[in-house]
Parts: C-alpha cells; sequence; structure tokens
C-alpha cells in the first residue's frame, strides 16, 4: 500500500467506524455513472498513449485520486459487513 493510501486509509477511520451495515452496502454498490466511466475510460487511454494535454492530466489525476478514496472508503464498508456477518 502506497504512502499516500496509507494515509488515506487512517484519516478515513473515523468515517469506516460510524458505517451501519446498510450503508456499508450502499458504498460498496457505488460506482461511475456509463459516462463518467467512458470519460475516466479515455483519458486512461490517452495517459497511456502519452497524449493527455495539460488540463486532460489535471483532470485525470483528479478522477484518480477520487477512486482511490472511494476505494479505501469500499474496503472500510467490506470490513463492516465481514465484522458484522461473523
Amino acid at each position: 500500500m502506497s504512502s499516500s493510501v496509507e494515509f488515506l486509509d487512517r484519516l478515513l477511520e473515523p468515517v469506516g467506524n460510524a458505517l451501519s451495515p446498510e450503508a456499508a452496502r450502499k458504498l460498496i454498490a457505488l460506482k461511475a455513472d456509463n459516462d463518467a466511466q467512458a470519460r475516466i475510460d479515455e483519458l486512461a487511454e490517452r495517459s497511456n498513449e502519452g497524449r493527455l494535454t495539460p488540463e486532460e492530466r489535471s483532470e485525470y489525476e483528479t478522477l484518480i485520486a477520487a477512486a482511490t478514496v472511494v476505494g479505501v472508503l469500499q474496503a472500510k464498508a467490506r470490513a463492516v459487513l465481514a465484522a458484522s456477518s461473523g
């Protein structure tokens, strides 16, 4: 785990502790809508090809950061559900 993800994990610990099983299930189901996912895919492809403009790079980095936060929260939500079922 990278140091930034470890930092997010610690920072978001209180949120994870406050999740009810119902809220955890909803958080786990969270995903980008079709338009947002298409944009992410487009930016990822352009990034892999080295063709991002500075504005696109900034947008892509923002989207990756948001996805990282959501991923950390979803991991915490899965832990809540595992603890509530065991």
